[in-house]
């Protein structure tokens, strides 16, 4: 997280929150829970409808934009073009453009975003696990609404 790259604030309102929570409370580090956090940027990134699905389709390789927009289905070009824009930016994309007629571009997972999809890969893999009882709670909520 360096100086120009950081939104809202930059580099200095990250330490000053670092400052204040340690000074006043004596938690070091970051607590999402606190409306204030920087932490809470992650979380809303990670939280948006599409990322969590594009960071699944690279996780096999590298893809071109044509290719990802395939393989994500329901995903329009604006969102896909603003979802990836929005993790090349966090760092855990990395987009490459090729001078070729069309222009060619390549979206890869860097490091980080390889270490974000494995999380995202384990909450898929719950989510697999649970469909069926997710399935069984909702008709039993849905059952209680209409007795």
């Amino acid at each position: 997280m360096t100086g120009s790259s950081t939104p809202e604030g930059g580099s200095n309102q990250w330490y000053r929150y670092l400052v204040e929570t340690n000074e006043f409370t004596g938690v070091p580090g970051w607590d999402v829970l606190s409306a204030k956090c920087p932490s809470r940027q992650v979380f809303d990134r990670i939280g948006e409808r599409w990322t969590g699905l594009i960071l699944l389709a690279l996780e096999p390789g590298t893809l071109r934009f044509s290719e990802l927009r395939r393989r994500v289905e329901g995903v329009t070009q604006k969102m896909l073009t603003q979802t990836l824009r929005n993790l090349e930016r966090d760092g855990m994309v990395e987009r490459r453009v090729y001078a070729t007629v069309p222009a060619t571009v390549e979206y890869e997972l860097t490091p980080m975003g390889h270490s974000l999809c494995a999380a995202v890969s384990a909450l898929r893999g719950w989510a697999y696990d649970h469909m069926d009882d997710i399935a069984a709670a909702q008709a039993h909520f849905d059952a209680r609404l209409t007795a």
